[in-house]
């Protein structure tokens, strides 16, 4: 089946991804409500949230290679287990240690499911459908993160606090095992004839040197180091304004509804601007925004700007996996994937320490300052790796200085429609 076509195993890869997400974005405050009511400080709660990423920063490549020589749908169900797994085990860990551990597995769990889902659109998708595609499955991840957060301030909060953020995260476990209802025959079959075809890997050193892979990398890195510390530093700060936990919750919700909102209209955006002043625009506002989170200002002023940040940092991470899949080499798309997780990754190993530092040194809402300066780096390497617009609306943009031109990219979007049925294990 030509790429492009039927397009049902993307909508059921939104609802899986909806699942999987939605589990972790509950269970991520309630780890941080958990910890604390377990005697955590400031430090420690950072600790924990780099942990999450520690496991998967060092299986993202191996598990991008595997991906490049085979299929993509097996990686799916082992993230949902261990997904699963994490969240559930998290909740009934009595040590501060053992959730650290139990965080890991979720993180693992979480990359495995998004490298093979991420491979999954990059094979089955046109070329030039990549930034809708990857824009549509990222809604899977905004709608998670939109529940998520509710659920879990439904049910935590009262005296008990370490009794209600363990029954949050026991009841994320049973949310993301719903995953494993749509993830049936959510991959074309593969030409066995195919794999004979498979030549030599990629060396990471040359993928990591590919114009344009780097860039993507670091905005990636930088805007999932804001989500992912606000996620985990803003109950942080809700206890210090004295912010109800369901408040807390219906604020990250507000912020990945204004992401989805994002996605939504991110067609008309490319259109408007292009990849490249759409990329810069949004990280410098994102990082004023996230600058702001710092100043004590009344929830409703706080509401507002989360919905701001949020509709901002949904540009970064669909373009960033658009901007890899076509500077990478055909035959290690899933392993340049893979470097972009791991990337990722590293930034939730070093933000939420860095983050747990500088609370610990200038306040709780320190760590929104220096993720505004992170914001503001990355705006300037999107500024000096332009791209420049070829085939349809919001469509394929290939890094800047290739060679070009309509006819030029006509035909070479059609050698790689061409090499996609011919060769399919490559992307």
């Amino acid at each position: 089946m030509r790429p492009g076509r039927n397009r049902g195993w993307l909508l059921r890869l939104v609802i899986a991804f909806s699942f999987a997400q939605g589990a972790v974005s509950m269970a991520r405050p309630a780890v941080s409500y958990r910890a604390l009511a377990l005697g955590a400080d400031e430090r420690a709660i950072g600790v924990i949230a780099g942990v999450y990423a520690l496991l998967p920063l060092f299986a993202a490549v191996p598990l991008g290679r595997r991906t490049d020589q085979g299929r993509c749908a097996p990686l799916l169900p082992v993230g949902v287990v261990l997904i699963a797994g994490g969240c559930a085990l998290s909740g009934l860990a009595n040590s501060l240690v053992t959730m650290a551990v139990w965080s890991g597995v979720m993180g693992l769990g979480h990359l495995s499911f998004v490298i093979g889902a991420q491979s999954l659109v990059a094979r089955q998708s046109a070329p030039h459908e990549h930034d809708r595609n990857f824009g549509h499955f990222t809604i899977g991840a905004s709608l998670g993160q939109l529940i998520g957060p509710i659920a879990a301030g439904a049910l935590i909060g009262g005296p008990d606090m370490a009794r209600t953020s363990a029954l949050a995260l026991v009841v994320a476990g049973a949310g993301a095992a719903v995953a494993f209802t749509s993830l049936w025959r959510i991959e074309r079959p593969v030409d066995p004839e195919s794999r004979t075809e498979q030549g030599e890997r990629v060396p990471v050193h040359r993928i990591l040197r590919t114009r344009g892979v780097p860039g993507g990398i670091l905005i990636s890195l930088a805007v999932l180091s804001a989500t992912d510390i606000l996620t985990a530093y803003l109950p942080v700060v809700g206890e210090d304004r004295g912010i109800a936990p369901s408040v807390i919750g219906l604020l990250l919700s507000l912020r990945a509804a204004a992401t989805i909102a994002c996605r939504l209209v991110m067609t008309p955006m490319l259109r408007w601007l292009g990849r490249t002043a759409l990329l810069t625009v949004t990280c410098v506002l994102g990082a004023v925004l996230c600058a702001g989170i710092a100043v004590p200002v009344p929830v409703w002023a706080l509401a507002l700007m989360l919905a701001a940040l949020g509709f901002c940092l949904g540009v970064g991470q669909p373009l960033s996996m658009t901007t890899v899949v076509h500077a990478a080499p055909d035959e290690a798309r899933s392993t340049a994937l893979a470097l972009r997780l791991t990337g990722n990754r590293l930034g939730q190993v070093a933000a939420p320490a860095a983050a747990g530092l500088v609370a610990g040194v200038a306040g709780v809402a320190a760590p929104f300052v220096m993720l505004g300066a992170l914001l503001l780096v990355s705006s300037g390497i999107a500024l000096r790796s332009p791209v420049a617009p070829v085939g349809e609306s919001g469509g394929t943009e290939r890094p800047a200085g290739r060679p070009g031109g309509k006819e030029r990219s006509a035909g070479r979007r059609g050698s790689r429609i061409g090499a996609v049925l011919s060769r399919k294990r490559d992307i």
